[in-house]
């Protein structure tokens, strides 16, 4: 089976993990430092967020080089010398790539605005004339105000995001060349795939037409959009595919694509397309057995008509942490550990962002002065962004940065993660380090887990239950109370550390059964 249908793929956003030179930013020596604790995890693979060469105005999702490594994250034999250990560990990596758009400090976008409209280093991106003294329409940025800036000679730019980074014109075929170099670089090195950042955003409608609204990201994932989920976006993964295919091992290919429906979602899947898109229904599900229940269901189905694996993601660098999301204090963390260990016993792949394993909540107070989400100051400090998911990791120690690197750390870390680090946690038996260690390690070992399909059970309202062979059953109490259920078997795991099982399962609780009868 393709080691990728079941895979658990850890997200490491690289500032944030690990400072090996104490300059108080995470860099790639700093994970190749850390890959042990990746290793007990019982994770298969990483996917390190971008490290290439940035002026940094969204967190390097800016890229100015797509075949280098900023300074401030290291050089490309520390990326090598990551990549060879990673390997030697059992480890898969997986690199951002981004696609849509590029810095505006890029040599192709200097080129562009010292050319003349309509030359072809201007085709490289979607720079048009505006309509009267405006933009050529009404499109927005994703983070807040015109998706649109002009140029000092009046023709305007597309920016679905910051100013900084101007969208590419993918109806450009050397656009699309100059792409298949960049991955072949990669590839070349060694990586084993790319997470393709807003994958369903690089073609956009050819008339460019108005939406006619206002607040346009309020349809993303949920409505059409014309810079969104074109058709035509699928003959450039079609193209990718070949070359992935043309790589030994298995390289691969995973879209962060949002569509209006799980059907478009699937698409991105098809078998001549990519591996894998992440599915972000279950993160935004509300804390419902009957949300949860139909995301499975749906999700499940329409991969299935297109042969693909589903992907299961409860927390990314770009959305409020699970405890945080699930309510905040125990009842936020009862509920993040009984998740997780649902989406363990899933079909499919999981992806776990980093800190989830350590059950951190959202930094909710980080003063305003440190704050570097562009979200933070393109709404004017009216939306305080995504920085709070991303305060660095606490390894050890009692105060900050709680050795997260020899030095402090750019985003400072709440003094009560000292009860949280991953030293404190591995020492706890009933810790969330120890039930994720647990939980994957038996994931790895139980032949039921993994790819394959699942049979719900009959059970009362607020509850889960499914049953996948041979003979193991997962219930997780989604209710406020206790719930009384017939299941046979022996308990495996539990999200709530219960010894036995005794027929009545906890609010906020996932059990894991093993049937040996069957």
């Amino acid at each position: 089976m393709a080691w990728w249908r079941d895979a658990v793929v850890y997200q490491i956003y690289v500032r944030s993990f690990a400072d090996s030179d104490g300059d108080g930013i995470g860099d790639l020596a700093g994970v190749r430092q850390r890959l042990p604790h990746l290793v007990d995890l019982g994770v298969d693979a990483i996917w390190l967020t971008p490290f290439y060469p940035s002026p940094m105005a969204d967190g390097g999702y800016d890229v100015a080089d797509h075949c280098g490594v900023d300074p401030l994250f290291g050089d490309l034999g520390d990326f090598d010398a990551l990549l060879a250990e990673a390997h030697d560990a059992g480890l898969r990596v997986l690199v951002d790539i981004v696609p849509n758009h590029t810095s505006d400090r890029h040599p192709w976008f200097a080129e562009a605005v010292a050319a003349e409209p309509g030359s072809a280093e201007r085709d490289r991106y979607l720079i048009r004339d505006g309509r009267g003294d405006g933009p050529p329409n009404d499109w927005e940025s994703i983070f807040g105000g015109p998706a649109w800036t002009r140029l000092p000679d009046g023709q305007w730019y597309l920016h679905l995001f910051a100013p900084e980074q101007p969208d590419l014109n993918w109806r450009n075929p050397q656009v699309r060349a100059d792409f298949r170099k960049v991955l072949a670089f990669w590839l070349d090195r060694g990586v084993d795939g790319f997470r393709i950042d807003v994958a369903h955003g690089m073609i956009k409608h050819p008339d460019l037409p108005d939406t006619g609204m206002h607040e346009q990201i309020s349809l993303l994932g949920r409505g059409e959009l014309p810079y969104f989920d074109q058709d035509e976006v699928h003959e450039i993964y079609r193209d990718w595919r070949a070359l992935f295919d043309s790589y030994p091992g298995g390289r691969i290919g995973v879209a962060e694509a949002w569509a209006s429906t799980q059907e478009r979602l699937a698409r991105y899947v098809r078998p001549d397309e990519l591996h894998q898109a992440f599915n972000f229904a279950l993160l935004e599900a509300p804390w419902s057995a009957a949300e949860f229940r139909q995301v499975i269901t749906e999700s499940l189905a329409t991969t299935a008509q297109v042969g693909a694996t589903t992907t299961w993601v409860l927390g990314n660098h770009d959305v409020q942490r699970p405890v945080t999301r699930y309510g905040d204090g125990e009842t936020g963390l009862a509920r993040a550990r009984a998740a997780a260990l649902l989406s363990f016993a899933l079909p499919g792949s999981v992806y776990v962002y980093q800190g989830e394993e350590l059950g951190l909540p959202e930094v909710l107070e980080l003063p305003d002065e440190v704050r570097q989400d562009p979200i933070w100051t393109r709404s004017g400090g009216t939306d305080v962004g995504r920085d709070g998911c991303r305060v660095p990791l606490p390894w050890s120690g009692d105060e900050p940065p709680f050795g997260f690197g020899p030095g402090g750390s750019w985003l400072p870390a709440p003094r009560e993660w000292a009860d949280s680090t991953v030293e404190v946690q591995g020492a706890e038996p009933d810790s969330v380090l120890r039930l994720y260690r647990d939980a994957l390690a038996r994931r790895r070992e139980l032949p039921a887990l993994g790819d394959g399909e699942l049979t719900w059970l009959d059970a009362p309202d607020g509850v889960l239950a499914f049953r996948r062979e041979p003979g193991f059953t997962c219930a997780t109490n989604l209710g406020d109370a206790p719930v009384a259920l017939d299941l046979p078997g022996e308990l495996l795991m539990s999200s709530d550390g219960l010894a036995a099982w005794t027929g009545e399962l906890a609010p906020n609780t996932t059990i894991w059964l093993e049937n040996r009868e069957r």
